[in-house]
């Protein structure tokens, strides 16, 4: 894409755009006892538009479940966030929680309960402590407040290690526009959708109609093309408010004004994607998988996914190892047409395979590039013209041994009388 529009960071997160109030506090949802940040509330002083996307998983969580049917209403005007639990796989009680939450906050804030959307993240199964829960719900609407973005970002984490947020402002036609969000995911990514939430605001104008199409293809690009270890999610979600209080006219579909501010929402929703994958659980390698010269746009894109989700290509980056064998056979399983005789493969630009056969670089040469925290793999099919990138990492026994067991979690919830 051309870039069309100047884009300025800014501080602030989702509270960077004009009417956009936040807040976050300690519940204890997890564990009473950890005192950090878990419940969190986005919230516009106006209605807004809404769009979002939701996880393809057919087992959804509660609160995806919820807002899909809230956001069918003419506007959104809040967004209820928790991390620690994923309210998923809780049957009908879970439903209930979810919008008992949204009705406790809705009368707070003086909204309809319909115009809050609600997400989760945290472990599947568990019911929620609701006796923790709803008595902090209060004290979350009445903290909210322009400066903090930076807290909902951290409320949300999970098994990450660091926050993910971003801000911008960009000229669209004659006005000034903020753009602001956070994002959460660290393990279970996989495309059509990554598991992660992301929360994006913005005080553009434009119709739910015409932000959600931008959204969908917005996510095209950025959350549908990122992979850690091939896990989709039962809660993945990103929703956008934009409640106009840019003053700008209405934005419409088509028009330069439009292009430009999907060139300005790819640029943030790209920047929380890789941010996703390079925080990813124990990844050591940033790896960006580009194929080209494929027959059809679907062809590169099962040969992009076969690599990037490949259990013994993602292990040999972990191991410094530049083993280009691996990647053509999951090019040759990737079921896309390919030719053995036609493949070329580079590793940060050095050719490790040429025509199906090992090239003259040296190992030691490619293996100094796998070596880096980042690099690029590129197949090149020579069959056509299409092209797809998508952004993974490695494997690694810390990911493995970070993820034997979440027994701790039930305990805790057994002391709660919730199992």
């Amino acid at each position: 894409m051309s870039k069309t529009v100047k884009i300025n960071k800014v501080k602030g997160g989702v509270c960077a755009p004009k009417g956009f109030h936040a807040s976050a506090l300690s519940a204890g949802i997890k564990n009473p006892d950890d005192p950090r940040l878990d419940l969190a509330l986005i919230y516009s002083l106006v209605p807004c538009s809404a769009a979002g996307t939701f996880t393809t998983n057919r087992v959804k969580a509660a609160p995806v479940k919820v807002t899909q049917a809230y956001m069918k209403a003419d506007s959104v005007q809040a967004i209820l966030s928790n991390s620690g639990n994923a309210n998923a796989c809780t049957g009908i009680e879970g439903i209930s929680h979810a919008r008992q939450s949204a009705k406790v906050i809705a009368k707070e804030l003086g909204i309809r309960q319909r115009q809050v959307a609600l997400c989760s993240t945290g472990v599947i199964g568990l019911p929620m402590p609701m006796v923790r829960i709803l008595p902090k719900l209060p004290e979350l609407a009445q903290n909210l407040g322009p400066k903090n973005g930076d807290d909902v970002a951290r409320a949300i984490m999970t098994s990450d290690t660091t926050k993910k947020e971003i801000s911008i402002s960009v000229k669209i036609g004659d006005h000034t526009v903020k753009i602001g969000a956070c994002a959460k995911g660290a393990g279970m990514i996989c495309p059509s959708m990554a598991t992660m939430l992301c929360f994006i605001t913005t005080d553009a104008h434009i119709s739910s109609a015409s932000l959600q199409k931008t959204v969908l293809e917005c996510v095209d690009e950025s959350f549908n093309r990122i992979t850690i270890d091939g896990d989709m999610s039962t809660n993945d979600t990103v929703i956008a408010l934009a409640n106009g209080e840019s003053g700008m006219p209405l934005i419409k579909r088509n028009s330069a004004e439009c292009k430009q501010f999907r060139e300005a929402l790819q640029h943030v929703m790209l920047a929380m994607a890789k941010g996703l994958v390079k925080d990813g659980e124990r990844v050591t390698k940033f790896v960006t998988v580009e194929v080209k010269g494929a027959r059809t746009y679907l062809d590169a894109q099962k040969v992009a996914e076969a690599v990037a989700n490949s259990a013994l290509v993602k292990s040999s980056w972990n191991g410094n190892d530049p083993n280009w064998g691996r990647i053509i056979h999951a090019v040759g399983y990737s079921r896309a047409m390919v030719r053995e005789e036609l493949i070329d493969i580079h590793i940060g630009g050095k050719a490790a395979c040429l025509g199906g056969l090992q090239s003259k670089t040296s190992m030691d040469t490619l293996r100094n590039i796998v070596s880096k925290d980042a690099f690029t793999i590129t197949i090149d099919l020579h069959l056509g013209k299409a092209d797809y990138q998508i952004y993974s990492s490695d494997l690694s026994p810390e990911y493995i041994d970070f993820n034997r067991s979440e027994y701790a979690y039930w305990k805790q919830a057994r002391k709660d009388g919730l199992v």
